[in-house]
Parts: structure tokens; C-alpha cells; sequence
């Protein structure tokens, strides 16, 4: 196989498929140098394509992306770009036209999909009861089981152990913070979908999103800390089965991130149910609370994770605290979780100890 794949040969292959005719006479050179100009930095470096179809000579541009910053690091981030691109040319007046827009399979094949409208996934069925039942129970009943304990000490481990994988060097640290900022998923898509006319008024999640703003000019430069992550660990995405067997599911927005990420996700619904059942942090779900800190702190040895997760906590109780996420939750519970979000991002170090302080509570 060439050491591109866009080579004469693989490009007249792609083009009889996508003219569903022969094709012949394929050149491929290089536009860089002509397209860049002045500039040190190019997204990538087009090609020109000439060929002969129908016996008439055509001539097209390939473009690309190339891995790296400006929210380029993933396959699906540059793909995202061309598929755009490829929808949205021809409605511009005397853009140039798109052809089409294609993939490159693992084995170097071109593929075209400009007739795609939508993509999806196709992922394996696997058993088992949300973890968000166990919790739910406990909220009704406020009695632990047997397996209360063994199955947040079991998740603990594993986010301790999948944190433990060190990210590779470069801007996704400071994408990540990015994203938990300003992304439609995180605080300012969560902030935006509050209703106009809700409980929340529009000057607390003004100074929430400010207070967070600051929390990300202070964490971007621990680029150090990028770690393996999950990326959205609630009970609704984790599966047990019997005992403490469990699966995951529904990994988002990215492979590497910070991992208190993880820990604020799964945390905040202890403190969460909690608050529900009694409007504290106590009895069961204050030892899952806390305990799980404790024996995370313990397994992964990271007590500077005390020191940044006060922004992803803010994410999380603003998902909770939402009238459209949770249209049913008691307005004392609402407030506490607002309550908790801002004095956690008033602090410096996260203390577990205080959770009930920091929701008024």
C-alpha cells in the first residue's frame, strides 16, 4: 500500500465509484503551496485531482484536516468538518460546488458518502440493571443492602485504575476545560436551556458561568493531569449485573480528559438522592459519599483532584438544578444544589467533609 492513500491508483478506484463510470488519465499534485501563501499554519494541504471522465478532462480539489489543536485531535472532529463542509458549499451563492465527501477505510480503500444525510453506531446489547436503581431504592427506603458498599467501592476502583493511564502530550487538557465551559452538553448549553421564566434566575447562572470562567483560566495550564476518561459516569450509564459485575456505557466527548470529571459525575448523585430523601447529606448515602472520596483518594493518590473539581461539579449541579432535566425536583432541593454549586467554586479545595456546608444544608 502507498504511504498515502490518495496515490493515482486509489483516487481512480474512488472516482469510477463515485461517477459510476470508468475513469482514466488520474494526476494528483499538491496546492499547498499556492493555497497557503504567507500563512505558517494550514488546516491541511489540498490536492489537485485531474482525470478524464466521459472523455472530457475534470479537475477537482481534495481537501483535508490534519490531527491536532484547534478542536482537530479526533477522527470525528475532522470528519465532522467535511461532512459540514460538503452540505453546506452549494448553499453559499458562487461558492465553489463540493463533489463529495469521503473515508478512508482501515485497509486504504477510498469510500465515498456524499449521499449520507445522517450517521450512526452500532454497539453490542449487553444484560443488566442501571445502577440508578440501587440508588433510587435507597432513596425510597433509606436502608442499605448488602451491596451498597461493595459496588461504589467497585466503581471507585475502576476509575481509579482507568485514571491511571496517562494521556498523550498536546491541547486536549485545555480542550477538555474548554468544552466543560462553553460545549452545548456542558455549562453553557446546560445554562442556555434554562426556561426564561423558571425558578432560576438569570443572574445566578450568569455568576455561576463567570465563576466558572475563572476556574478554567486557573486549571488549563495542569495539562499534566489528562488522564483516561469515561466522560459522562452516572448511574444511568453503568449496568450491574450479579454482585459487582457491571458494564459501561455511552463514553462521551472524548477519550482523555480530567478525571475529576468522572469522580464529580458519580458523586454528585449520592449528595443528589440524598438531598431528596432528607434534604442533607446523610445516613447510607453519606458513607457512599464519602467513602468513595476516601478510597479514591487512596487508590489513585491524587489529592490535587481536591483542587480542580469544583468546575465539573458546577457542570453536574447544573444538570440537576435544570427544570428541564428534572421538571418534578423540590424547590429546596433545587436551591441547596445551586447553593452547593456556588460554594464549591468559591473555595480553593474541595473538602467531602463538607458537602452538607456547602448545600446550607
Amino acid at each position: 500500500m502507498s504511504s498515502s492513500p490518495f496515490d493515482a491508483e486509489a483516487l481512480g478506484r474512488y472516482l469510477q465509484a463515485l461517477h459510476g463510470r470508468p475513469v482514466g488519465g488520474v494526476e494528483v499534485r499538491p496546492l499547498g503551496a499556492a493555497r497557503q501563501g504567507d500563512k505558517g499554519y494550514g488546516y491541511g494541504v489540498p490536492l489537485r485531482v485531474d482525470y478524464r471522465l466521459d472523455g472530457a478532462r475534470r479537475s477537482a480539489v481534495l481537501e483535508t484536516v490534519r490531527p491536532g489543536g484547534f478542536g482537530h485531535e479526533h477522527m470525528a472532529d475532522r470528519a465532522q468538518l467535511m461532512l459540514w463542509a460538503h452540505d453546506a458549499f452549494s448553499r453559499l451563492p458562487r461558492h465553489v460546488a463540493s463533489l463529495d465527501v469521503g473515508a478512508v477505510r482501515a485497509g486504504g480503500a477510498l469510500v465515498p458518502l456524499g449521499d449520507a444525510q445522517e450517521l450512526f453506531m452500532l454497539a453490542d446489547f449487553v444484560e443488566g440493571r442501571e445502577y440508578a436503581e440501587d440508588l433510587l431504592r435507597l432513596r425510597a427506603s433509606g436502608e442499605p443492602a448488602a451491596l451498597d458498599q461493595a459496588r461504589a467501592d467497585a466503581l471507585c476502583d475502576y476509575l481509579a485504575a482507568i485514571h491511571s493511564v496517562r494521556g498523550p502530550a498536546g491541547t486536549l487538557y485545555a480542550r477538555r476545560l474548554r468544552e466543560l465551559v462553553g460545549h452545548g452538553e456542558c455549562i453553557f448549553g446546560i445554562s442556555d436551556s434554562y426556561p426564561e421564566d423558571g425558578p432560576v434566575p438569570r443572574d445566578l447562572l450568569e455568576l455561576i458561568e463567570h465563576r466558572c470562567l475563572a476556574w478554567r483560566w486557573r486549571l488549563k495550564r495542569l495539562a499534566h493531569r489528562l488522564r483516561q476518561v469515561h466522560g459522562d459516569f452516572h448511574p444511568w450509564n453503568i449496568l450491574f449485573r450479579e454482585g459487582t459485575d457491571f458494564s459501561v456505557l455511552d463514553r462521551s466527548r472524548g477519550e482523555w480528559g480530567e478525571p475529576a470529571d468522572d469522580v464529580a459525575c458519580l458523586t454528585m448523585n449520592y449528595l443528589f438522592f440524598s438531598l431528596q430523601r432528607s434534604g442533607r447529606l446523610e445516613g447510607a448515602f453519606e458513607r457512599l459519599f464519602r467513602g468513595f472520596w476516601e478510597r479514591y483518594l487512596e487508590k489513585s493518590g491524587d489529592r490535587e483532584i481536591l483542587g480542580v473539581v469544583a468546575p465539573f461539579y458546577a457542570f453536574r449541579g447544573l444538570v440537576m438544578a435544570n427544570p428541564v432535566w428534572y421538571p418534578a425536583l423540590a424547590e429546596p432541593v433545587r436551591q441547596k444544589i445551586l447553593r452547593f454549586v456556588l460554594n464549591v467554586l468559591d473555595g480553593a479545595v474541595f473538602d467531602p467533609a463538607q458537602a452538607n456546608a456547602y448545600c446550607g444544608a
